[in-house]
């Protein structure tokens, strides 16, 4: 019998525990410097589970699919943010990579000065707890729904005010977890909002003939040493030694179904393996894409966003850099699902056409 065809009642009356079919277990980390991160697990129980950071702006650390771990960890693990260091390249100190790390609120892209202030690299979101933290998991007829919410704040006296209301949300017996983020300007002078979604791919997932597939307008490198890998910016190899990383932006369009996409396929991993990501391209009209096939630091970041990755005053002197006026507030969606099989692969790799092509 499929569990899956179960009504409510058919299951509780099968289980003595919710636990037994998935759902949210909390709890505190307790070693090295990730010592008092508040942690969720989420659990579909049919193969994906991953685990949600309140502590960290809830973003997503650790995910796998059948035990198949499908994304980068970096040295550094699930470090507090009492750590963070705001200057310079210091952010990478705490990046714990994972299935989610956001990059803003007002500021992201290298590090450098805008006017008079000084920007560090990639911003304070991922840094910040988050509060009113909530489990709002519970039954929805014969599906159980898992949804944890919380608040996260990017404020300063006499300084930009943002607030990000999120819902991570995602449900037993499915393949896939949603993010849904409500951000408000609540002060009183026009800010910054600058958003980027740092979706990090790892081994096994990502390995030498893994490929990328999207809805991209138009692709051009970020700088000289990925202008000579355009050819290949779309195919993974193995660890390289002495590999230099490479970026690519990709300007995102929808496809039939006004979804934009892009995903990492691995034809050869089991049946064929892939993550994807889904989303509104007027949200997040650019992907940025980071390739670092070097040894330990192997990765392939697929990054959703609403402004091109680059410093602040690039954006501003370009006229590319987002405002919130005050009150405003602006929703943004993402999907993070996996692909099962080649039919699902095949599937997903014609779907990756613009309504342009």
């Amino acid at each position: 019998m499929n569990p899956e065809k179960l009504t409510r009642a058919e299951k509780l009356r099968r289980i003595g525990h919710l636990a037994q079919l998935g759902g949210t277990r909390h709890y505190v980390l307790s070693d090295g410097r990730a010592s008092g991160v508040s942690a969720v697990d989420m659990d579909t129980g049919t193969g994906l589970a991953f685990t949600v950071l309140p502590g960290r702006g809830l973003d997503i650390s650790r995910a796998g699919y059948k035990g198949t771990n499908l994304v980068y960890l970096t040295p550094n693990g699930e470090v507090h943010p009492a750590y963070y260091e705001p200057q310079g390249e210091g952010w990478l100190r705490t990046f714990f990579g994972g299935l989610l790390t956001t990059c803003g609120l007002t500021y992201l892209g290298q590090p450098g000065k805008d006017g008079e202030t000084e920007l560090g690299l990639h911003g304070r979101y991922a840094a910040t707890p988050a509060r009113q933290v909530c489990d709002l998991s519970a039954w929805d007829g014969d599906r159980y729904v898992m949804k944890i919410s919380g608040v996260i704040e990017e404020c300063a006296l006499f300084g930009d005010k943002l607030r990000l209301t999120r819902t991570v949300t995602s449900a037993i017996g499915s393949r896939s977890l949603t993010i849904r983020d409500e951000v408000e300007n609540f002060g009183y002078a026009p800010s910054p909002f600058t958003i980027l979604y740092h979706i990090n791919v790892g081994h096994p997932l990502l390995d030498e003939g893994a490929e990328l597939a999207l809805t991209a307008l138009n692709s051009e490198p970020f700088d000289a040493q990925s202008a000579d890998a355009v050819a290949d910016m779309l195919r993974c190899s193995g660890p390289v030694p002495g590999f230099e990383e490479q970026n690519f932006q990709h300007d995102m369009g929808p496809n039939a179904e006004g979804d934009a996409l892009a995903g990492l396929v691995n034809r050869k991993l089991g049946d064929g393996l892939g993550l994807y990501v889904k989303f509104d391209s007027e949200s997040l009209p650019y992907l940025n894409e980071w390739k670092m096939m070097g040894e330990g630091d192997y990765v392939l970041a697929i990054e959703p966003a609403n402004a091109p990755c680059k410093n602040r005053a690039v954006l501003r002197k370009t006229g590319r850099l987002p405002f919130l006026a005050p009150g405003e507030i602006r929703t943004i969606e993402i999907e993070i699902g996996v692909l099962d099989g080649g039919q699902d692969l095949d599937a997903f790799v014609a779907g990756c056409k613009t309504t342009a092509e």
